[in-house]
């Protein structure tokens, strides 16, 4: 059997999308209810310079860590600019008992409408999962969220990913390891 070069194989996808890439464990969120970010330092930017946006762009987010969780306590996942405008809004995710276990997080976003707040438009989609102790059994959540009243395209967006605990616990902790953003079109 013969071995296939890459640098033969078709190309898919686009050069230089990638945007960001973490290089180093996130902050642990752990014993607290305070929502923190799940995002440490990294190559590249999270930020979207003022009327850069175009209708039609966009982009995915992979983040993965590992997670424990007190059974029935709940988790909520937040992205958001640094101006306080929310992305996206898990709503609590009821957790299961999990202890260090492999969790991951995929997002894609899209820009519907670009101009200021009420009139610029952005969907979010992707999936929450995590792996549970009983059984190694994973979980998931869709996310899906569309902000057209306070996203606003003609300001600086600089993106961050936070955790929220509802219960204060030792057994209730967070860290990611690995997150990249990439422009998929635009």
């Amino acid at each position: 059997m013969s071995k296939i070069k890459v640098e033969n194989a078709p190309f898919v996808g686009r050069i230089g999308g990638g945007l960001f890439s973490q290089t180093g464990p996130g902050t642990l969120i752990q014993n607290t209810t305070d929502k923190l970010s799940l995002i440490d330092g990294g190559q590249g930017t999270l930020s979207v310079p003022a009327n850069t946006f175009k209708v039609g762009d966009a982009f995915s987010a992979y983040m993965s860590g590992v997670l424990s969780s007190v059974n029935t306590n709940t988790l909520d996942i937040h992205i958001e600019t640094t101006n306080g405008v929310v992305l996206v809004d898990s709503d609590p995710i009821v957790m299961r008992n999990a202890t260090n276990k492999p969790w991951r997080l995929t997002l894609n976003f899209t820009i519907w409408a670009i101009g200021v707040a009420g009139v610029a438009e952005i969907i979010t989609s992707g999936v929450f999962e995590y792996e549970e102790n009983a059984a190694s059994t994973f979980q998931a959540y869709p996310i899906r969220y569309v902000n057209s009243t306070t996203f606003d395209t003609t300001v600086l967006n600089t993106l961050d990913l936070l955790a929220e605990w509802n219960i204060a616990s030792v057994n209730n902790s967070i860290q990611s390891y690995i997150f990249n953003l990439n422009q998929i079109y635009g």
